[in-house]
């Protein structure tokens, strides 16, 4: 299989073979490379040598006795069929986020442009897949905001807050990145589109076998490659119970900071934002103090806060504007603080939907999506 050099590295079958062993999972796999020298002397060490690795047990020393028979072959001609890269530890282009990390897995399978894994200003975006409306216009504005900034934002390819987080990242202008917890080739046809999508500005990886499907027990894993590819993880919303909480615990875990955006006390969603702010999270309410906490401030393409600006084009637009702030709002409150009547407040909201500086959300409800111009 010589032609599919181009697929994987020597060394990369190597580590191929070894991930693809039953019973061989990230942590015992790297202790194995690490204790007997590099991925190559597996397969030339006696059982005495074997035996010596903590975790190697009479099943385990059959397994890598009938290493050699593993067959990879299908595996690499399925990844050059679709245009797959497959990426290990000893490869140049290992995320270097991935290194130090025990339960980093053996093997990457990357589709799309794979130097988006080791840019400089990694942050994963997380949340619930039954996002609000609010929530998710909240997270693609940052995404974009971030994207912008020159961060690139790292996903699970999910409904709700995850598909805004790339979709606000995609409408910038830095690479995003999905992980997904399935195989490459186990996608959805609704799913392959978003793939395609990513993979025009970053990419897509996955530990798993490209042709393997989609199960509930395979998301903790996708949880941790999110939180360990990234310098920093962003909860937008979250049940005390959900995946995103998994990912910020591991976060917490790597090392990597943690921050979270409050909301209402009335709804679920934000009651695992809560919980992680209670227990030490960085609370948030702007894009930019992410940034500033970082030290990532600079070198942004937009505004300061990461939208376009608008100079109202009179003083009601500019009171509404004010009154808007970074917070959503009633349509009666906003008829209260800005002293308007209803009939007064409709056509400058309607004029100001149209231009895109606002947007409605349910419940009429309103939210600024521009900066607001001092010129």
């Amino acid at each position: 299989m010589d032609h599919l050099s181009s697929i994987a590295s020597e060394r990369g079958q190597l580590w191929l073979r070894l991930a693809m062993l039953r019973g061989v999972g990230p942590m015992l796999g790297r202790r194995l490379v690490t204790e007997l020298g590099g991925i190559d002397q597996i397969w030339s060490m006696d059982a005495t040598r074997l035996k010596s690795v903590d975790g190697v047990g009479p099943k385990l020393l059959a397994v890598l006795a009938g290493g050699h028979a593993v067959n990879i072959d299908p595996v690499l001609c399925e990844c050059e069929a679709r245009g797959i890269r497959l990426l290990c530890p000893d490869d140049e282009s290992w995320p270097a986020m991935l290194y130090g990390i025990d339960d980093a897995p053996l093997v990457l399978f990357v589709q799309g442009d794979i130097t988006a894994l080791n840019t400089a200003k990694p942050i994963a975006m997380v949340g619930a897949r039954r996002a609000s409306r609010e929530g998710q216009v909240i997270s693609r504005s940052w995404s974009r905001y971030f994207s912008d900034q020159g961060m690139t934002v790292i996903s699970g390819m999910a409904y709700g807050i995850d598909a805004a987080a790339h979709g606000g990242a995609l409408s910038g202008s830095s690479p995003t990145i999905a992980v997904l917890g399935c195989g490459l080739a186990g996608t959805t046809e609704e799913q392959q589109l978003q793939v395609a999508a990513i993979c025009r500005q970053g990419c897509v990886v996955s530990e798993f076998l490209p042709d393997v499907s989609a199960r509930p027990e395979y998301f903790p894993r996708r949880n941790r490659i999110i939180a360990a590819l990234a310098r920093a993880t962003l909860v937008m919303e979250a049940d005390v119970r959900s995946g995103s909480m998994i990912t910020a615990r591991q976060a917490l875990e790597y090392g990597r900071e943690l921050f979270a955006v409050p909301g209402s006390v009335l709804l679920r969603n934000h009651d695992g934002c809560h919980q992680l702010i209670r227990d030490g999270a960085t609370l948030i309410s702007k894009p930019a103090q992410l940034l500033q906490h970082m030290n990532w401030e600079g070198g942004g393409r937009i505004s300061a806060a990461g939208k376009k600006t608008y100079a109202p084009a009179n003083a009601l637009e500019a009171k509404v504007m004010a009154a808007l702030g970074s917070q959503s709002m009633h349509l009666d409150t906003l008829c209260e603080t800005c002293g308007l009547t209803l009939p007064e407040l409709s056509p400058i909201l309607l004029a100001l939907e149209l231009q895109d500086v606002i947007k409605r959300l349910p419940g009429n409800r309103y939210i600024l999506s521009v900066e607001l111009s001092e010129s």
